[in-house]
């Protein structure tokens, strides 16, 4: 396959509640899959490439699903899902035609059900929680901080949530060290992305989440609310009903049903949005994806 003409890359950028994307449709198998970490890497970074949260590729189903989808933080690490993602490629693969209304997504998670609602408005059912431990205590500037811990899926998602009434008043630069703090804490051992919440009503939360794998804060985590739900339900301090999450990205609802201590179904609403679409034409991208074919 030596000196075959590599063409343009198209893709297609989307973003939910501020949380955005890069979308490539690889269902013809033309990118491999070794080259997917390092494509994240280079087309997350902002200024230098298109920018984005993470990176999600269109697969082939294996099984039960309508299509597959991989995701990739920024970073070039492989994340087990995102839920402000999953609605975003649900909308994809509605628009794209490769399901309806109602859609089944494999994820490295497990499936994904994603529903079309409007046009711009999709939910998707988020993996049921695992592995939750609702009181950690984490010491942090001579006092211990209650952290609950929790995954969604297996393998899961983990996630820490602790409330923290005046997260939005601190120095960003303090937040964000706490934050980094509790993402690697030793009793994490795939690290975690970190929520902090704060209540404004009955049903109503205000949070803001440090993401593992962007190493900072995002303008949304859509499985950081649905970990805070999913442990104030637990608590018995939200009813689990359209409970609403305001980011700095815009407001997303949850539901969550508890049976015997537990949530077993977990459901996550909000917008799905197109941005732009175009064709990648950066000769350090193409020249990665000619010679691994070349190496093929």
């Amino acid at each position: 396959m030596t000196g075959k003409e590599v063409h343009p890359m198209k893709f297609t950028k989307m973003q939910g509640a501020g949380n955005d994307f890069i979308v490539l449709d690889n269902r013809s198998g033309e990118i491999r899959e070794n080259e997917y970490s390092a494509l994240a890497a280079r087309l997350c970074r902002r200024r230098l490439s298109i920018g984005a949260d993470g990176l999600m590729i269109v697969l082939p189903a294996q099984g039960v699903g309508d299509y597959a989808m991989r995701f990739y933080n920024s970073d070039g690490s492989l994340g087990e899902m995102c839920g402000n993602g999953a609605r975003c490629i649900a909308r994809y693969g509605y628009d794209l035609g490769l399901a309806g209304d109602i859609q089944r997504i494999e994820t490295t998670a497990g499936i994904v059900v994603g529903q079309r609602i409007e046009e711009d408005l999709y939910c998707v059912r988020l993996n049921d929680p695992t592995a939750v431990e609702t009181e950690i205590g984490i010491p942090w500037d001579g006092q211990i901080l209650s952290v609950s811990y929790l995954e969604l899926g297996d393998p899961g998602i983990p996630h820490a949530v602790l409330e923290l009434p005046e997260w939005d008043t601190m120095p960003e630069d303090e937040l964000r060290s706490l934050g980094a703090y509790i993402r690697s804490y030793a009793a994490f051992p795939k690290g975690a992305n970190v929520t902090f919440r704060k209540r404004l009503g009955r049903d109503h939360i205000k949070a803001v989440t440090y993401e593992r794998g962007v190493e900072d804060f995002t303008l949304a985590c859509g499985t950081g609310t649905g970990a805070v739900v999913t442990v104030l339900t637990l608590l018995g301090k939200v009813s689990g009903r359209n409970v609403r999450v305001r980011m700095d990205g815009g407001e997303l609802a949850v539901d969550a049903e508890a049976h015997d201590g537990r949530i077993e179904n977990l459901y996550l609403t909000g917008p799905a949005a197109l941005v732009c679409a175009g064709e990648i034409l950066d000769k350090t991208i193409l020249d990665l994806i000619k010679k691994q074919e070349e190496k093929a």
